[in-house]
C-alpha cells in the first residue's frame, strides 16, 4: 500500500470533520515522517495537523482514522476557542462523543524486545533492559541491592 498524496490526504481528513463534526476541515494536513512515538500531533499555532505515515502503512484502517479523529478532536476544540488539550473535560467529552481513542496502539515495527535481564541479589528483582547498565554503578531501586547480569 502506497501512502496518499497531499490531495487525497486532506479528502480524507475533511470528510471524517464533516462526518464526525459537522464541520469542514479548513487548513493544512500533512504526513510527518519524522514523528516516531505518536500517531499525530496538533499543532494550534499553525492550524496544522501531522500524521506519521507508518500509521497508514502499517496498522489497519480503523487505527489510522482513530488518531485522524482525534487529531480533529484537537482542532476544533481550539478553533471553537474551548479546552483542547488532553487534560480539559471538553476535549474528553469531544472523545467520547465521536468514540475517537485517547491514545494510539504501538506500532508492530518498533515493539521493543530486550535484550538485558538483570536480577537483584537481594529481593530477587529482575529488570528487563534494552540497554546495558553498570551493574557496579547501579543497584536495585527497590531494596538497594546488588544487581547481576542474567
Amino acid at each position: 500500500m502506497s501512502l496518499l498524496d497531499a490531495e487525497q490526504l486532506y479528502e480524507l481528513v475533511n470528510k471524517l470533520s464533516l462526518d464526525f463534526f459537522d464541520i469542514p476541515f479548513r487548513h493544512k494536513v500533512v504526513f510527518n515522517h519524522r514523528l516516531r512515538t505518536t500517531g499525530g500531533r496538533y499543532i494550534p499555532s499553525k492550524k496544522l495537523i501531522e500524521l506519521n505515515p507508518k500509521y497508514f502503512l502499517e496498522m489497519n484502517r480503523e487505527e489510522f482514522i482513530g488518531i485522524i479523529k482525534h487529531e480533529l478532536c484537537h482542532y476544533h476544540l481550539h478553533i471553537t476557542g474551548k479546552g483542547y488539550k488532553h487534560g480539559d473535560a471538553d476535549f474528553k467529552r469531544l472523545l467520547k462523543k465521536t468514540n475517537s481513542p485517547r491514545h494510539c496502539a504501538p506500532l508492530p515495527s518498533v515493539k521493543k524486545s530486550y535484550r538485558y535481564t538483570y536480577v537483584c541479589t537481594d529481593c530477587l528483582y529482575e529488570y528487563k533492559r534494552v540497554r546495558m547498565v553498570n551493574v557496579k554503578k547501579y543497584r536495585c531501586g527497590k531494596c538497594r541491592g546488588i544487581l547481576n547480569k542474567v
